[in-house]
């Protein structure tokens, strides 16, 4: 971030700057929202929310399939906006547009399902004569604090469903990668006009804590320092947080696996957006009578790969890391962990060239005493570790501060199933990877220091969501009730026979079971 002085006599205009990873060049300079353009955001969209939750799901979904629409009919100046700012190849880009379109379709065919009014029939008789229905009503105003790894749909994407819950929803992307999601912001109230209920400010920290400070609830996706510094401040104002903290997570693959797909999905896992995705495999355990053999598979599949950028036509399956201050972790892991014995089998360095480049890295000879197998590395490096059986593999696999996700290669599924049932984290893929984050339909979140709550499934929609329990009459109403004042021998004798009867089992529902004194004798 940069200031800049649009005159001589006013004070310095903080400017933040956004360049393409791919070489370093100025993209776009944005003004930064202070502290005081947060709050009237965030007062407007509180004053747009009501009309927008009175639109009804089949109103709301009407604008959200308008802007599903709008992402389709202007996808390649989206796919070169996300590919500029974010160093992607078309194919990671094209990727995260189509998810975003899925989570359209996806919370619209559900969304009236899990909002309906739930009438509920009461356990006691006593309570027959009233109607139970739950309802649920939106936070007014969520904020979404987005990563730069998948900065458009993390952003954009976690707000869809809040909109579907009839939420207000104001989004803080990443400072690295804003463009896309303002873009998509601009869309919403210019080309689109749907009503005022989404916006955007653009900054860092400063502007993070004014949003938590604005908002009902807060949804976040980024590191655990970070998210930990979100949870601190949100509980100052009791503020309900959702928070999706990264992993490190874990790849089997046992000795009876198909060892040609097993490496194949692994360096699809851990090099997909140049591993900076939240669920890469960050670390292999292989059963060692297939390990020499995994290896030299992955190996070469991994210097078969193009690194580079590309445009309208796919061309590379690398492009360039994100965000530069990555590149330090990386290599501060890499070469940490060479200094303790481990073997870089290929690449292993920084690119020499403009831009964040690293090349994609095989580690092998690791172990847990060095960070790139206990720390989230969330870049292109590949750590392979052999072990003695699938025993040595779970325990491996859990000994971890975070659980979001991991896979499990076996050629007998049952047996894949039952190790996977085994494993700390949220959701566990066997011989596959990432299908539990691309099946929209069941919870994706983590254990442990991976976060708290899920953005798939029902409670993508409901977590935004506060319930209200609705009591109403069902016959016509007296002056009183039995338990209601003035207390009276008569009354209370008919009240605690009624807790009796209502309450106990056998014959102590008519006070001929033993008494039951409070020594028990």
């Amino acid at each position: 971030m940069t200031t800049k002085t649009s005159s001589r006599n006013s004070a310095p205009a903080p400017v933040l700057q956004v360049r393409r990873p791919a070489d370093g060049t100025l993209l776009a300079e944005l003004p930064v929202a202070t502290t005081e353009q947060v709050h009237a955001q965030a007062a407007a969209l509180r004053a747009a929310q009501p009309a927008w939750e009175e639109l009804g799901v089949a109103g709301r979904t009407r604008h959200l399939q308008n802007l599903r629409d709008w992402l389709l009919d202007n996808q390649e100046r989206m796919l070169e906006l996300m590919q500029a700012e974010a160093g992607k190849p078309r194919s990671d880009a094209a990727t995260e547009l189509g998810w975003m379109g899925d989570i359209v379709n996806t919370m619209a065919a559900g969304s009236p399902k899990w909002l309906a009014d739930t009438n509920v029939r009461p356990h006691l008789p006593l309570l027959a004569t009233r109607r139970f229905t739950v309802v649920r009503r939106p936070y007014p105003l969520v904020g979404v604090i987005g990563p730069w790894n998948f900065p458009t749909v993390l952003c954009v994407g976690d707000g869809i469903p809040a909109l579907f819950a009839g939420a207000a929803v104001l989004l803080k992307p990443s400072e690295v990668t804003p463009l896309a999601t303002r873009e998509v912001v601009r869309a919403w109230r210019e080309d689109i006009g749907a009503p005022p209920v989404l916006d955007i400010v653009i900054g860092a920290g400063e502007t993070g804590a004014a949003l938590v400070d604005a908002v009902d609830l807060v949804h976040f996706t980024g590191s655990v320092r970070t998210g930990q510094l979100v949870a601190e401040r949100a509980a100052k104002t009791v503020t309900p947080v959702s928070l999706e903290l990264g992993g490190k997570d874990p790849f089997v693959v046992l000795r009876d696996s198909n060892v040609s797909r097993a490496a194949n999905c692994a360096v699809f896992a851990a090099l997909a957006n140049n591993g900076q995705v939240c669920v890469s495999a960050e670390r292999v355990y292989v059963e060692a009578p297939i390990y020499d053999e995994f290896v030299e598979r992955v190996v070469a599949n991994v210097k078969a790969l193009r690194s580079g950028t590309d445009g309208p036509h796919v061309g590379v399956e690398l492009g360039a890391m994100t965000a530069a201050p990555q590149l330090d972790i990386v290599e501060d892991h890499v070469r940490e962990a060479i200094s303790k014995g481990a073997r870089a089998l290929t690449g292993g360095n920084r690119v020499d060239r403009s831009g964040n480049w690293f090349e994609p890295t095989v580690l092998v000879d690791v172990d847990h005493t060095m960070k790139v197998m206990v720390e989230e590395t969330f870049g292109p490096v590949l750590p392979i570790m052999k072990v003695a059986d699938a025993e040595e593999a779970i325990r491996l696999a859990n000994d971890s501060e975070f659980g979001l996700s991991a896979t499990v290669f076996s050629g007998d599924v049952g047996r894949g199933e039952r190790v996977a049932r085994r494993i700390e984290a949220g959701s566990v893929n066997v011989n596959d990877y990432s299908a539990t984050t691309t099946c929209l339909d069941v919870p994706m979140g983590g254990w442990k220091k991976s976060g708290i709550g899920s953005r798939s499934g029902a409670t993508a929609v409901t977590k935004f969501t506060r319930t209200q329990s609705i009591a109403v009459p069902r016959v016509p109403t007296t002056d009183s009730e039995m338990w209601w004042f003035p207390y009276s021998s008569r009354k209370q004798g008919f009240v605690e026979w009624g807790l009796r009867f209502f309450n106990a089992r056998g014959l102590r529902r008519i006070g001929l079971g033993r008494d039951m004194t409070v020594d028990g004798k």
